[in-house]
């Protein structure tokens, strides 16, 4: 890679004339193409190497977004861009040629941009799949070498032009893809404790959620007593619902559930568990008196997490060395998802991690647990990331050196700012 001087600005710029200003702008964007090409030549060599057994993230495009302050959709296509200009390694050590070699010399040279560069890649896995490799490599070169000099319009009516050549009969008529469903709904909370529910559904759809609904709403006969059900349709409609709500979650394969009936988890102080007096919190979001909790027990499965005064779990020592259900779920409602700072993941999504390792004599405690996804436990074992549990019982992050040299703690504080 040559090198490239950066062009000094003038002192006083507003005294530069307007061809000073065009040749100004010109050799900045000669050394930004240059640079990004550039950047691209180390991120391929990363993508050799294996981002996971350099960094611990589980690609290049990951590992880029964190170093470059980027999201991931950002960050993906500067990565594609590097390998497509740039030889790689396989596994195995085998040189993996480059898609465009010609179109990365143009962009070393800083003559063409990413917008021309994705014109090029973008023409090229367009081409039929049955075209040579030569046929391939001659178009490669052909619109490298235009794009130094011309412009998107340009480049696509010669993309246009080989595109004849190639393949003049152009590709085979393809039967019509059937419409997608269209479907919605929104379930939220209000502030009464109801939730309201909205949905939007296509004619088959709609046919069959009526029918069902219509099976399970059926006015109960008059009993023994000459009680006739005195429920309205929308209130029969609303308890039917529920009805196949309860067999969906009740079906063995049903994700998340286990095949039990209802899962509720009520939270509820030691002073409250033994009086029977006071409130509880249901599934962390909602309230029920410690009677109401009673009842809810008799027909579905609760699950009691019993606060200590200061508003803490119990802990279970060292005896075991997998989390226990109800560690689990204090653990849920501690770190409230992905404890790594910034994630979004929620506890279902998510491993319980231990922070000193149960084989170096860690206990299988809450103070030495924390919740992380499959994505940042990776990076916990084979990264440079560091978790300790804090002073104040809650887990905090210690980012690599190059990401920030003073190494300054970080929390995710996204699921306490939800609560």
């Amino acid at each position: 890679m040559s090198e490239t001087i950066l062009p000094e600005l003038p002192q006083e710029l507003w005294r530069a004339g307007k061809l000073e200003l065009a040749h100004g702008v010109q050799q900045f964007l000669q050394v930004i193409r240059v640079a990004t090409a550039g950047l691209g030549q180390y991120l391929a060599e990363i993508e050799s190497r294996g981002a996971k057994d350099l960094y611990g993230y589980g690609s290049t495009a990951t590992w880029f977004a964190d170093v470059a302050g980027l999201s991931f959709g950002e960050a993906r296509p500067v990565v594609n861009r590097a390998l497509a200009l740039n030889p790689t390694r396989g596994l195995d050590g085998t040189e993996l040629p480059a898609v465009a070699p010609a179109t990365a010399a143009a962009a070393a040279e800083g003559a063409v941009g990413n917008e021309r560069i994705q014109q090029i890649l973008d023409f090229l896995a367009s081409l039929p799949l049955d075209t040579s490799a030569e046929d391939r490599e001659s178009a490669e070169k052909t619109l490298a070498e235009l794009a130094r000099h011309a412009g998107p319009r340009q480049l696509a009516e010669a993309e246009q032009n080989i595109l004849g050549w190639l393949d003049p009969d152009g590709a085979e008529p393809k039967e019509p893809e059937p419409k997608q469903p269209r479907r919605e709904l929104t379930l939220e909370r209000r502030k009464d404790g109801f939730w309201k529910l909205n949905g939007l559904l296509d004619d088959e759809a709609g046919a069959r959620t009526a029918a069902a609904l219509e099976a399970h709403a059926a006015p109960r006969p008059v009993d023994e007593f000459g009680q006739a059900d005195l429920r309205t349709k929308p209130e029969r409609l609303g308890d039917a619902w529920v009805d196949l709500v309860d067999l969906a979650i009740a079906c063995p394969d049903q994700p998340g559930t286990s095949g039990y009936r209802t899962l509720v988890h009520v939270t509820i102080g030691l002073d409250e568990l033994k009086s029977g007096l006071g409130t509880a919190c249901v599934d962390y979001v909602g309230t029920m008196t410690a009677r109401d909790a009673r009842m809810a027990a008799c027909d579905c499965l609760m699950l009691p997490v019993v606060l200590n005064a200061a508003g803490e779990p119990l802990d279970v020592g060292r005896l075991r060395r997998f989390v226990t259900p109800g560690q689990r779920r204090a653990l849920n409602i501690r770190d409230g998802g992905c404890a790594f700072p910034g994630c979004h993941r929620r506890p279902k999504n998510c491993h319980a991690h231990h922070i000193h390792h149960w084989a170096d004599g860690g206990p299988t405690d809450l103070r030495n647990l924390t919740l992380l996804c499959g994505f940042h436990h990776r990076l916990i074992h084979h990264g440079d990331w560091q978790v300790r549990m804090a002073a104040d019982g809650l887990p905090e992050f210690i980012p690599p050196q190059y990401l920030d040299p003073l190494r300054r703690t970080r929390r995710n504080t996204l699921h306490r700012a939800a609560a």
